[in-house]
């Protein structure tokens, strides 16, 4: 195995910040930034456990016979799978949602106050 091949793992661990993948007698990491160039929310809508998945070698550790994996470089992804993320800039965004949040933290703080005042 080198840098550049395409590999089958089996994925063997799913965590928030990436998978884990067994290939054969290596062990591998596939980070959640090398699932898709969009942004993923969750790897389980992408990847299951113990699926078996085409992975390309990023980085070989010899020495404790790891792998640095890449899914994004081996597949293409449906798009309907990934979630869009919409990012406000500038002042509107917070003059639209200012007021929303107010109300709901003085609710929360009034909330609050009433269980106080019942113990």
């Amino acid at each position: 195995m080198q840098v550049g091949d395409i590999v089958f793992g089996r994925i063997t661990g799913i965590k928030s910040y990436g998978a884990f993948v067994r290939v054969g007698e290596y062990s591998g990491l596939v980070h959640i930034s090398e699932f898709s160039d969009s942004f993923v929310k969750d790897i389980s809508s992408i990847v299951s456990m113990n699926e078996r998945v085409a992975l390309k070698i990023i980085g070989i550790d010899e020495g404790n016979g790891l792998l640095k994996l890449s899914y994004k470089q081996a597949n293409v992804i449906p798009s309907k799978l990934l979630e869009k993320v919409h990012i406000f800039k500038g002042f509107n965004a917070l003059e639209l949602n200012l007021d929303k949040w107010i109300n709901k933290e003085y609710e929360k703080i009034m909330k609050e106050k009433q269980k106080d005042e019942l113990h």
